[in-house]
Protein backbone atom coordinates (compact mmCIF):
# COMPACT_ATOMS: atom_id res chain seq x y z
CA UNK A 1 0.00 0.00 0.00
CA UNK A 2 1.37 3.46 -1.33
CA UNK A 3 2.30 5.99 1.50
CA UNK A 4 -0.58 8.36 0.24
CA UNK A 5 -3.08 5.36 0.42
CA UNK A 6 -2.48 4.34 4.39
CA UNK A 7 -2.58 7.77 5.26
CA UNK A 8 -6.41 8.02 4.01
CA UNK A 9 -7.37 5.05 5.44
CA UNK A 10 -5.61 6.35 8.77
CA UNK A 11 -7.51 9.34 8.09
CA UNK A 12 -10.91 7.13 7.52
CA UNK A 13 -10.41 5.82 10.74
CA UNK A 14 -9.56 8.23 12.92
CA UNK A 15 -13.35 9.78 11.53
CA UNK A 16 -14.99 6.71 12.18
CA UNK A 17 -13.55 6.24 15.55
CA UNK A 18 -14.98 9.82 16.31
CA UNK A 19 -18.13 9.61 14.30
CA UNK A 20 -19.43 5.97 14.03
CA UNK A 21 -20.79 7.13 10.52
CA UNK A 22 -22.10 4.57 8.25
CA UNK A 23 -20.75 6.09 5.58
CA UNK A 24 -17.17 6.02 6.88
CA UNK A 25 -17.92 2.70 7.77
CA UNK A 26 -18.76 1.81 4.26
CA UNK A 27 -15.91 3.24 2.51
CA UNK A 28 -13.75 1.01 5.24
CA UNK A 29 -15.56 -1.94 3.99
CA UNK A 30 -14.46 -1.07 0.16
CA UNK A 31 -11.07 -1.05 1.16
CA UNK A 32 -10.74 -3.64 2.88
CA UNK A 33 -13.30 -6.07 0.94
CA UNK A 34 -10.22 -7.89 -0.86
CA UNK A 35 -9.04 -8.97 2.97
CA UNK A 36 -12.44 -11.27 3.10
CA UNK A 37 -11.44 -12.87 -0.06
CA UNK A 38 -8.18 -14.08 0.90
CA UNK A 39 -9.23 -15.58 4.11
CA UNK A 40 -12.54 -17.41 2.40
CA UNK A 41 -9.81 -18.73 -0.37
CA UNK A 42 -8.15 -20.03 2.80
CA UNK A 43 -11.14 -21.23 4.62
CA UNK A 44 -12.35 -23.39 1.51
CA UNK A 45 -8.98 -25.60 0.80
CA UNK A 46 -9.91 -28.40 1.98
CA UNK A 47 -13.74 -28.10 2.15
CA UNK A 48 -16.35 -30.63 0.66
CA UNK A 49 -16.79 -28.81 -3.12
CA UNK A 50 -20.40 -28.24 -2.29
CA UNK A 51 -19.42 -25.32 -0.44
CA UNK A 52 -19.16 -22.25 -2.68
CA UNK A 53 -16.55 -19.92 -1.89
CA UNK A 54 -19.15 -17.23 -2.66
CA UNK A 55 -21.32 -18.25 0.32
CA UNK A 56 -17.81 -17.94 2.20
CA UNK A 57 -16.84 -14.51 1.09
CA UNK A 58 -20.43 -13.07 2.38
CA UNK A 59 -20.15 -14.81 5.51
CA UNK A 60 -16.85 -13.55 6.24
CA UNK A 61 -17.89 -9.81 5.35
CA UNK A 62 -20.27 -9.94 8.46
CA UNK A 63 -17.11 -10.41 10.26
CA UNK A 64 -15.06 -7.57 8.69
CA UNK A 65 -18.56 -5.67 10.00
CA UNK A 66 -18.26 -6.43 13.04
CA UNK A 67 -14.03 -6.14 13.12
CA UNK A 68 -14.48 -2.45 12.07
CA UNK A 69 -16.84 -1.33 14.58
CA UNK A 70 -14.78 -2.89 17.42
CA UNK A 71 -11.36 -1.67 16.31
CA UNK A 72 -9.95 0.87 18.45
CA UNK A 73 -7.32 2.16 16.54
CA UNK A 74 -4.81 3.42 18.66
CA UNK A 75 -3.74 0.18 20.06
CA UNK A 76 -0.59 -1.33 18.88
CA UNK A 77 -2.10 -3.34 16.72
CA UNK A 78 -2.69 -4.05 12.36
CA UNK A 79 -6.46 -3.84 11.63
CA UNK A 80 -5.55 -6.78 9.05
CA UNK A 81 -4.33 -9.00 11.66
CA UNK A 82 -7.21 -8.48 13.93
CA UNK A 83 -9.71 -8.37 11.03
CA UNK A 84 -8.46 -11.94 9.85
CA UNK A 85 -9.64 -13.77 13.43
CA UNK A 86 -13.06 -12.25 13.31
CA UNK A 87 -13.88 -12.71 9.76
CA UNK A 88 -12.85 -16.30 10.27
CA UNK A 89 -14.93 -16.75 13.06
CA UNK A 90 -17.76 -15.84 10.85
CA UNK A 91 -17.63 -17.89 8.34
CA UNK A 92 -17.04 -20.50 10.75
CA UNK A 93 -19.76 -20.03 12.75
CA UNK A 94 -22.10 -19.86 9.96
CA UNK A 95 -20.30 -23.43 8.58
CA UNK A 96 -21.45 -24.48 12.21
CA UNK A 97 -24.68 -23.85 11.79
CA UNK A 98 -25.29 -25.49 8.39
CA UNK A 99 -23.49 -28.59 10.34
CA UNK A 100 -21.61 -29.49 6.88
CA UNK A 101 -19.75 -32.19 9.38
CA UNK A 102 -21.34 -35.39 9.66
CA UNK A 103 -21.74 -36.18 13.67
CA UNK A 104 -20.34 -39.28 13.21
CA UNK A 105 -16.75 -37.68 12.18
CA UNK A 106 -17.44 -34.59 14.99
CA UNK A 107 -17.91 -37.98 17.41
CA UNK A 108 -14.96 -39.79 16.04
CA UNK A 109 -12.60 -36.36 16.14
CA UNK A 110 -13.62 -35.71 19.24
CA UNK A 111 -12.39 -39.46 20.22
CA UNK A 112 -9.01 -39.49 18.53
CA UNK A 113 -8.25 -36.01 20.42
CA UNK A 114 -8.98 -37.77 23.66
CA UNK A 115 -6.42 -40.88 22.92
CA UNK A 116 -3.74 -38.48 21.56
CA UNK A 117 -3.89 -36.89 25.33
CA UNK A 118 -4.31 -40.40 26.75
CA UNK A 119 -1.75 -41.43 25.34
CA UNK A 120 1.00 -38.61 25.29
CA UNK A 121 0.32 -38.60 29.19
CA UNK A 122 0.96 -42.30 29.44
CA UNK A 123 3.98 -42.58 27.26
CA UNK A 124 5.35 -38.85 27.80
CA UNK A 125 5.36 -38.49 23.87
CA UNK A 126 3.75 -38.50 20.66
CA UNK A 127 1.74 -41.40 19.94
CA UNK A 128 2.49 -43.22 16.89
CA UNK A 129 -0.70 -43.74 14.32
CA UNK A 130 -0.33 -47.69 15.32
CA UNK A 131 -0.61 -47.00 19.15
CA UNK A 132 -3.58 -44.60 18.39
CA UNK A 133 -5.46 -46.81 16.06
CA UNK A 134 -5.23 -49.67 19.15
CA UNK A 135 -6.02 -47.10 21.33
CA UNK A 136 -9.08 -46.64 19.45
CA UNK A 137 -9.68 -50.74 18.26
CA UNK A 138 -9.54 -49.78 14.77
CA UNK A 139 -6.92 -51.07 11.89
CA UNK A 140 -4.15 -48.89 10.38
CA UNK A 141 -6.38 -48.04 6.90
CA UNK A 142 -9.75 -46.98 9.36
CA UNK A 143 -7.30 -44.76 10.83
CA UNK A 144 -5.99 -43.09 7.72
CA UNK A 145 -9.55 -42.65 6.26
CA UNK A 146 -10.18 -41.40 9.48
CA UNK A 147 -7.96 -38.58 9.33
CA UNK A 148 -9.46 -37.83 5.75
CA UNK A 149 -12.77 -37.33 6.72
CA UNK A 150 -11.40 -34.77 9.76
CA UNK A 151 -8.66 -32.92 7.39
CA UNK A 152 -12.11 -31.06 6.35
CA UNK A 153 -12.63 -29.83 9.95
CA UNK A 154 -8.89 -29.58 10.67
CA UNK A 155 -8.23 -26.07 8.31
CA UNK A 156 -10.56 -24.60 10.11
CA UNK A 157 -10.21 -25.74 13.66
CA UNK A 158 -8.01 -23.70 14.94
CA UNK A 159 -10.03 -20.40 14.55
CA UNK A 160 -12.92 -22.22 16.65
CA UNK A 161 -13.97 -20.02 19.55
CA UNK A 162 -13.28 -21.48 22.75
CA UNK A 163 -15.41 -20.20 26.34
CA UNK A 164 -13.80 -18.75 29.26
CA UNK A 165 -16.89 -17.73 30.82
CA UNK A 166 -20.72 -17.73 30.62
CA UNK A 167 -21.29 -14.61 27.83
CA UNK A 168 -20.39 -14.06 24.27
CA UNK A 169 -18.09 -11.58 25.05
CA UNK A 170 -16.10 -14.13 26.85
CA UNK A 171 -14.51 -15.99 24.18
CA UNK A 172 -11.27 -16.67 23.52
CA UNK A 173 -9.21 -16.78 19.84
CA UNK A 174 -7.30 -19.75 19.56
CA UNK A 175 -5.45 -17.65 16.80
CA UNK A 176 -5.45 -14.47 19.41
CA UNK A 177 -4.15 -15.89 21.91
CA UNK A 178 -0.56 -15.23 19.72
CA UNK A 179 -1.70 -11.71 19.69
CA UNK A 180 -0.56 -8.88 22.54
CA UNK A 181 -3.61 -6.90 22.39
CA UNK A 182 -2.41 -5.01 25.12
CA UNK A 183 -5.07 -5.25 27.16
CA UNK A 184 -5.61 -4.23 30.54
CA UNK A 185 -7.82 -6.42 32.67
CA UNK A 186 -5.26 -8.23 34.81
CA UNK A 187 -7.18 -11.15 35.05
CA UNK A 188 -7.99 -12.12 31.28
CA UNK A 189 -4.42 -10.91 30.47
CA UNK A 190 -3.64 -14.27 33.06
CA UNK A 191 -5.72 -16.52 31.05
CA UNK A 192 -4.24 -15.36 27.74
CA UNK A 193 -0.88 -15.96 29.11
CA UNK A 194 -1.60 -19.50 29.93
CA UNK A 195 -3.19 -20.45 27.52
CA UNK A 196 -0.15 -18.79 25.62
CA UNK A 197 2.06 -21.00 27.46
CA UNK A 198 0.02 -24.11 26.99
CA UNK A 199 0.08 -23.04 23.56
CA UNK A 200 3.64 -22.96 22.97
CA UNK A 201 4.33 -26.08 24.75
CA UNK A 202 1.71 -28.25 22.77
CA UNK A 203 3.38 -26.73 19.53
CA UNK A 204 6.88 -27.31 20.64
CA UNK A 205 5.93 -31.30 21.35
CA UNK A 206 4.58 -31.94 17.77
CA UNK A 207 7.01 -33.43 15.13
CA UNK A 208 9.36 -31.40 13.11
CA UNK A 209 7.47 -31.68 10.05
CA UNK A 210 3.92 -30.97 11.81
CA UNK A 211 5.78 -27.68 13.25
CA UNK A 212 6.66 -26.80 9.80
CA UNK A 213 3.52 -27.24 8.75
CA UNK A 214 1.97 -25.06 11.26
CA UNK A 215 4.09 -22.27 10.83
CA UNK A 216 3.78 -22.13 7.22
CA UNK A 217 -0.19 -22.27 6.83
CA UNK A 218 -0.93 -19.98 9.27
CA UNK A 219 2.19 -17.86 9.82
CA UNK A 220 3.70 -17.52 6.58
CA UNK A 221 0.00 -18.02 4.36
CA UNK A 222 1.08 -20.80 2.13
CA UNK A 223 -1.53 -23.35 0.73
CA UNK A 224 -1.23 -27.04 1.12
CA UNK A 225 -0.28 -27.51 -2.26
CA UNK A 226 2.67 -25.07 -1.29
CA UNK A 227 3.71 -26.85 1.57
CA UNK A 228 4.31 -29.54 -0.33
CA UNK A 229 6.35 -28.60 -2.49
CA UNK A 230 8.77 -26.87 0.27
CA UNK A 231 8.59 -29.95 2.22
CA UNK A 232 9.09 -32.68 -1.34
CA UNK A 233 5.53 -34.78 -0.21
CA UNK A 234 2.41 -34.72 -1.87
CA UNK A 235 -0.82 -32.45 -0.90
CA UNK A 236 -2.75 -35.14 0.45
CA UNK A 237 0.57 -35.66 3.48
CA UNK A 238 0.39 -32.36 4.19
CA UNK A 239 -2.91 -31.98 4.74
CA UNK A 240 -3.12 -35.28 7.35
CA UNK A 241 -0.08 -33.98 9.27
CA UNK A 242 -1.93 -30.93 9.40
CA UNK A 243 -4.51 -32.87 10.56
CA UNK A 244 -2.71 -34.45 13.03
CA UNK A 245 -1.13 -31.73 14.18
CA UNK A 246 -4.40 -29.73 14.86
CA UNK A 247 -6.12 -32.53 16.93
CA UNK A 248 -2.99 -32.83 19.08
CA UNK A 249 -3.53 -29.24 19.92
CA UNK A 250 -7.06 -28.72 19.70
CA UNK A 251 -7.04 -31.56 22.72
CA UNK A 252 -4.17 -29.87 24.84
CA UNK A 253 -5.81 -26.25 24.66
CA UNK A 254 -9.19 -28.00 25.77
CA UNK A 255 -7.68 -29.47 28.45
CA UNK A 256 -6.40 -25.97 29.13
CA UNK A 257 -9.84 -23.70 28.05
CA UNK A 258 -11.61 -26.27 30.49
CA UNK A 259 -10.48 -24.65 33.52
CA UNK A 260 -12.15 -21.45 32.45
CA UNK A 261 -15.15 -22.50 31.61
Amino acid sequence: MRKEETSAIRELWLKYHEEKSREIRDKLLLSYAPLVKYVAGRVSIGLPHNVEKADLVSYGMFGLIDAIKKFDPFKNIKFETYAITRIRGAIIDELRSLDWVPRSVRRKGKLLEKAYIELENKLKRNPTDEEIAENLEISLAELQTLYNQLSYTSHIALEEFWNIGKGKDEQLNLIETLEDTKGHEPSKELELEEVKQVLAKAIDNLSKREKTVIALYYYEGLTLREIGEVLGVTESRVSQLHTKAVLRLRAHLKETVSVFS
